[in-house]
């Protein structure tokens, strides 16, 4: 068992926001806040948010987890 750093990534806002990712597990905390920033970047949803539908917006962040190694790719 180890402490990593999993990226979750959903899409939507408000009622429509879903989890569409959340299996990408990171030793580095830096590593994975690279990956969420990249990812949450993609449509310009932060410089432009007004041009981009609300059900197409991204947000994702990191959040420590403790698993077993053993069982889950960790990047």
């Amino acid at each position: 068992m180890t402490h990593v750093f999993l990226l979750l990534v959903y899409l939507g806002t408000g009622e429509t926001r879903k989890l569409t990712s959340g299996d990408m597990y990171f030793q580095d905390i830096n590593e994975c806040l690279y990956f969420a920033s990249r990812v949450s970047k993609q449509y310009g949803n932060y410089k432009h948010n007004d041009y981009v539908n609300a059900k197409d917006r991204v947000t994702a962040y990191c959040i420590p987890k403790y698993i077993n190694i053993e069982n889950v790719r960790v990047y």
